[in-house]
């Protein structure tokens, strides 16, 4: 399935085409993955709508791509033929710049970005510089497994810059596929820290409260205590402003996502320094992931274990999927599934 162009979602609901492309040569240092699943993100929202750097056109989206080792390239020996492996968001780096030598790839000036500036999983194959493929643990299936690489990832990512502490007040703003795996990130680091979820439809709130949040609300709601950190996972920009205002002083605020979208920048112009920025509130952005997010992620989720709530659509049922998240139809993670599993 490929994006061959930018498209208004209000005025079409088939962004992606179907095509047949010759599978791909893997080349030194590469691996020929066999797609089994991949998930369904809202950066792939972004991309399309034009709100990331532009793609790679024509390019085949997904950046929480599962499959299997079909062929190696010259000079790839990480992994063997038929073991099963992630592709996440990061698909290169430069790996000598300071960012790349200290760990942090993650903001690299040559960052390329799989399903954006490399064809990704929304397809039956994919390949990939081995050294930015990971091994799946056996604890999850195909479908399970394909979130963790990014809406679990990146969640992880987002509660290191929280430097959250067990037994402080935790806030998330938005409750889809990268929400719902904090919090169960949370109850099992973090058994005597209180979650509130600000969402902006009931049925969110609901699902949050069944996996332990001890308070759910709309997104312009006020939670019944101030909160030490806030995690916002939206796409827009009034979460943005009402999570500072739910901040206590010296709080933090982390925004997990890779843009904003246009239509809310407005909410900008409501910030009132008193109540949303005065006593020494914190705002931080994750930018990307690095591989030891993906790599460092899937050890826990496998060890707690975190087992992601997943709704499953065919390959060529992809528009579909992704106009349901545009309509914030969500419960969980959706995921496109090439094989049986």
């Amino acid at each position: 399935m490929m994006l061959e162009e930018i498209h208004d979602l209000t005025r079409t609901d088939t962004p992606l085409v179907s095509r047949f492309l010759s599978v791909p040569e893997p080349e030194e240092e590469e691996i020929l993955i066999r797609v089994t699943a991949c998930g369904v993100c809202h950066t792939e929202l972004d991309e399309i709508e034009g709100r990331t750097p532009p793609p790679a056109f024509p390019v085949v989206p997904g950046h929480q791509a599962i499959g299997y080792v079909e062929k190696k390239g010259a000079g790839a020996n990480r992994f063997c033929e038929g073991q099963r492996v992630g592709v996440a968001w990061i698909y290169s780096a430069c790996g000598e710049c300071a960012f790349c030598l200290e760990g942090r790839e993650n903001l690299c000036s040559d960052f390329a970005a799989t399903g954006r500036d490399a064809h990704g999983g929304y397809a039956q194959y994919m390949k990939v510089k081995e050294n930015f493929a990971h091994p799946i643990p056996e604890r999850f299936n195909d479908a399970q497994a394909a979130p963790l690489l990014c809406a679990g990832a990146i969640g992880y990512r987002s509660m290191a810059l929280c430097k959250l502490k067990n037994g402080q007040r935790l806030g998330l703003t938005g409750f889809g596929a990268s929400g719902h795996l904090v919090l169960k990130m949370v109850n099992h680091q973090f058994p005597e820290t209180c979650v509130s979820v600000f969402a902006r439809s009931p049925s969110e709130q609901k699902f949050a409260r069944s996996l332990g949040a001890v308070w759910a609300g709309h997104t312009t709601s006020t939670a019944p205590e101030p909160l030490d950190c806030i995690i916002d996972t939206t796409p827009a920009w009034t979460p943005v402003v009402e999570a500072l205002r739910n901040l206590k002083p010296g709080g933090r605020l982390v925004i997990n996502a890779i843009r904003k979208e246009e239509a809310d920048k407005n909410a900008l112009l409501r910030l009132d320094y008193p109540s949303h920025l005065w006593h020494e509130k914190e705002i931080k952005s994750v930018a990307n992931v690095a591989r030891s997010d993906v790599s460092c992620f899937l050890k826990l989720a496998e060890q707690i274990p975190i087992l992601p709530n997943v709704e499953t659509f065919a390959l060529e049922q992809a528009n579909e999927a992704l106009m349901q998240l545009k309509n914030r139809n969500i419960k969980g993670a959706k995921v496109l599934i090439m094989d049986s599993q």
